[in-house]
């Protein structure tokens, strides 16, 4: 992964929008999920690839919230929760019956900074949303998938993973003090395993995985478990509240945060290549030991030596595959 893991000279960078990136691709034909597709980034992304030609389908768990949001916008809305293995499969039997091949799957929905809970099965609600529930959700989607003969899946991940490995002996914080943002990091390092293993495991069915940091992005509402003067205190809002974009600096917009997840989705810059971290509409580069050693600026840098470790990734698929109650070769 080493060899791969290097910037490709895109064109495109911190300041492109998904617009920009997805500029002369014709995605119709194409059917893509969005999940998280009807707030921040996700909304944008489910936008573009909708007016691109893709017929997306956006699931929510709040039928009434994605209508409003999406009003205008030519997507189908159903039902899902990621905290809710039953919703997952019923949401995966009905698009798997409806025979149509997925060409795009992005995973965009996520939770940051939230208190400590934990869904049914005992998992930490970083980890079961922002990681089990896609994972279930996308091996639940596994035969449309390689019924496309060419799809990509997209993890959308976070430059947060350089505050968190997997801790395996304590993922969900039963023996360690909760800090909710190292929860966070955790999940986000396991977003990027995620699309590691299986890129591993689907590129000889023509599937391909990515995983990608969007930006900071505070109109996304992952912001809502920060006070306000913490997000002044970094730089991220002004005195008044409003979002101080500076894209040198990672600071996006929605429609910029949006455009890294897009050209995953969709560039053939990316064809014959998979299980890369990207960040500003190109691979990121492997972050040095010595940045290492200092991971906790705002500053995103490329992506840690410990979220592509293949054995790490091994063994997040094969918990993975436990909690969901699967066993695939």
């Amino acid at each position: 992964m080493a060899t791969l893991q290097k910037p490709i000279g895109s064109g495109f960078g911190a300041a492109s929008t998904a617009a920009d990136v997805i500029k002369g691709i014709d995605l119709s034909g194409k059917v893509a999920i969005v999940t998280g597709g009807y707030s921040g980034i996700g909304l944008e992304t489910a936008r573009v690839l909708g007016r691109a030609g893709a017929s997306v389908i956006v699931p929510t768990r709040d039928r009434e919230k994605a209508i409003r949001a999406l009003d205008g916008i030519d997507v189908e809305i159903d039902e899902m929760d990621l905290l809710e293995p039953a919703s997952i499969d019923a949401f995966a039997e009905r698009f798997i019956a409806s025979g149509r091949p997925l060409h795009i799957l992005v995973n965009s929905a996520g939770i940051a900074g939230a208190p400590l809970a934990r869904d049914a099965r005992g998992l930490e609600f970083h980890f079961a949303t922002n990681h089990v529930g896609h994972f279930q959700l996308a091996m639940r989607l596994w035969p449309a998938l390689r019924k496309a003969n060419g799809a990509r899946v997209v993890a959308v991940s976070a430059w947060a993973h350089s505050r968190s490995p997997m801790m395996f002996e304590d993922i969900n914080f039963e023996h360690r003090e909760y800090i909710p943002w190292m929860a966070y990091g955790q999940s986000k390092t396991a977003n990027i395993l995620f699309a590691l293993a299986l890129d591993e495991r689907g590129k000889a069915d023509g599937v391909r995985a990515f995983s990608l940091h969007p930006g900071s992005i505070v109109a996304t509402g992952l912001s809502k478990y920060v006070p306000p003067e913490v997000l002044r205190a970094v730089g991220l809002v002004d005195e008044g509240g409003n979002p101080i974009i500076d894209p040198a600096k990672n600071q996006k917009t929605v429609e910029q945060g949006a455009a890294t997840t897009v050209w995953c989705a969709t560039s053939p810059q990316l064809n014959g290549i998979g299980g890369v971290y990207c960040h500003n509409c190109d691979i990121a580069p492997l972050v040095t030991g010595e940045l290492a050693a200092n991971p906790f600026g705002s500053m995103a840098l490329g992506v840690m030596p410990h979220a592509l470790d293949p054995d790490a990734a091994d063994r997040l698929w094969k918990l993975s595959e436990q909690l969901i109650g699967l066993s695939r070769s």
